[in-house]
């Protein structure tokens, strides 16, 4: 109904040269018989509409072909179906269409560059990150095995390093990881409680050297994710708790139920946030005011963890006081499982 009437309306003018020819003709044939007049208006009028009903279904079903046409050579715009739509235009529209799929034509090259570079980043970076581990597992194992034979203070400085650059090699993978064309997420039932201590265990030496105290009141907690992922964004949320925390440092863990969601909340008592800085505290870069702790920021921890939780479908809220610390919400929607 709606194409019929937009091709009234592209019509309406012929429609009203019509009703102009059929107004002469009646003045005509007025001026020559009064009577024939009377009897042949009502027949000259109805044809009249008839054949302009024929013209317009006929040029209905003609526009819903091109448009038909049209709609197939933008979702595959290649030889065949440009020639089919150029066979259903006429001569003007057939010029215009030219240009037009010289430009499709010309982005879409320029479109398949750009994935082509950007696929070819994206396995650079994989590549170099997984290269960049093999002298990180070397480092790892030689504090593993000859711990006696460095000298305590320094095997607590190549400690730090190790997290530090670890902490900074998955952040880079789960980057390139986040921004790829393919996902491979692995939703599962999993604990909670287990998931964050194994955190915990990968980032306990940079909690051990700003002598932290960590309080996990979770039980048996189960959720519907991804493990990697959901590892992922508690540790950059530990990652920054580490990073702005203040004097006798202190992080709490607890969850909250609600009917339809449970409520992972991990506080510290850290340096917060102020607040005019909390709504954009998870965009890209943002590192709020520049203070010490802030300087060598890279504003990205944060921002991968909210990308993260949209891929998983999770709720990500942050409450914080300045000088008092941070909280950060995560919101996972309760799944029966048979």
């Amino acid at each position: 109904m709606k194409n019929i009437w937009e091709t009234l309306k592209r019509y309406s003018m012929w429609l009203l040269a019509l009703l102009c020819v059929d107004v002469f003709a009646a003045l005509l044939l007025w001026l020559s018989d009064l009577q024939a007049f009377k009897t042949l208006l009502g027949l000259i009028l109805l044809w009249s509409l008839i054949l302009f009903a024929a013209v317009l279904g006929a040029a209905s079903v003609k526009e819903r072909k091109k448009q038909k046409l049209f709609d197939d050579f933008l979702s595959c715009p290649d030889a065949v179906n440009e020639e089919k739509l150029f066979c259903a235009v006429s001569g003007q529209e057939r010029e215009q269409l030219k240009k037009l799929t010289a430009v499709l034509r010309e982005n879409q090259m320029s479109l398949n560059e750009l994935n082509e570079d950007l696929k070819d980043y994206e396995e650079y970076v994989e590549g170099w990150a997984h290269e960049a581990k093999t002298p990180l597992s070397l480092l790892t194992l030689i504090l593993d095995n000859r711990a006696d034979e460095i000298p305590n203070s320094l095997q607590n400085k190549l400690d730090y390093v190790r997290s530090c650059f670890q902490e900074d090699i998955s952040q880079m993978l789960y980057y390139a990881r986040l921004k790829s064309s393919t996902k491979d997420y692995r939703f599962e039932m999993l604990d909670l409680r287990n998931s964050i201590q194994e955190v915990l265990e990968d980032y306990a030496q940079l909690l051990e050297e700003k002598h932290f105290t960590v309080q996990n009141d979770l039980k048996a907690e189960r959720v519907f994710t991804d493990r990697r992922g959901i590892q992922f964004m508690l540790g950059q949320i530990i990652s920054n708790a580490v990073k702005y925390s203040g004097s006798d440092p202190k992080i709490i863990i607890s969850m909250e139920r609600t009917a339809g969601e449970n409520i992972l909340s991990i506080a510290d008592n850290g340096i917060g946030v102020k607040s005019y800085d909390l709504p954009y505290i998870f965009q890209k870069g943002f590192t709020g005011d520049a203070t010490d702790s802030r300087k060598k920021a890279t504003g990205m921890g944060l921002y991968l963890t909210k990308k993260m939780a949209d891929d998983l479908n999770l709720k990500l809220d942050v409450k914080s006081e300045w000088g008092r610390g941070l909280t950060i919400y995560i919101s996972f929607p309760k799944v029966n499982m048979p």
